[in-house]
């Protein structure tokens, strides 16, 4: 869409994205990506926005495993879903852009697309020329889930506070913190990736997502267990 668009090369975070610079990327955060979601789907039906996530999928190649990034998933969490489904638990994704996570959410985690919240843009309701009704994005950001909008995200589109929270950034505090303040059983899961050969390995200097709050000099070494 860029060639429609030249004021783009001049205005970040998108000449970031043009330009290929993961770190300006990295650095602009949840409001950057939600500012770039924005400008770029503006006017969009979200049945467009449907077809262009669905074909995008499709031909998206990830560069480092040169695999398509439906064939990505992390294997730990695809099983640790699996094993909570089959002992009587309701599973959500709480994450990044909700109507992109929603067109492989199923397919991938067995997530129904009811069961994903996430950050989104305003959407509005239209009626075209023809007297057909359509959804349309506009360039404005309704809600970002990270950090503090994690539990004000799962309050609003959940309403029940969680019982199992599992998250892998400083983004994912506050909902652990909710949860820990529920009554009754609760436990709260941190993954700290350190396989960079075969996944990747982050924690305080990753460009995405980074443990900084949470750093692993806090938690206590589990002891070997007999059981």
């Amino acid at each position: 869409m860029s060639s429609l668009h030249p004021k783009w090369k001049e205005q970040q975070p998108l000449k970031a994205v043009l330009e290929g610079d993961r770190e300006a990327i990295g650095a602009a955060g949840e409001h950057g990506l939600l500012a770039i979601m924005a400008t770029t789907h503006a006017g969009m039906s979200i049945d467009i926005f449907d077809a262009n996530v669905d074909t995008g999928l499709k031909s998206a190649v990830q560069p480092r495993f040169k695999r398509p990034y439906t064939e990505l998933a992390y294997q730990p969490m695809l099983e640790l879903l699996a094993y909570l489904r089959i002992n009587g638990f309701n599973t959500f994704i709480v994450s990044g852009g909700v109507e992109f996570m929603r067109r492989f959410a199923e397919r991938l985690y067995s997530i129904p697309p009811e069961q994903v919240v996430g950050s989104s843009g305003v959407v509005t309701f239209k009626i075209g020329a023809n007297g057909e009704a359509s959804l349309v994005r506009e360039p404005k950001v309704e809600f970002i889930d990270d950090g503090p909008g994690k539990p004000v995200g799962i309050d609003r589109f959940i309403g029940l506070r969680p019982i199992f929270a599992f998250g892998n950034s400083d983004g994912d505090q506050q909902m652990r913190k909710y949860t820990a303040s529920g009554d009754g059983p609760h436990f709260m899961g941190l993954v700290h990736h350190t396989d960079s050969a075969r996944e990747y390995a982050y924690d305080r200097t990753f460009h995405i997502g980074n443990l900084i709050k949470h750093s692993t000099k806090r938690w206590p070494k589990a002891e070997p267990s007999s059981t």
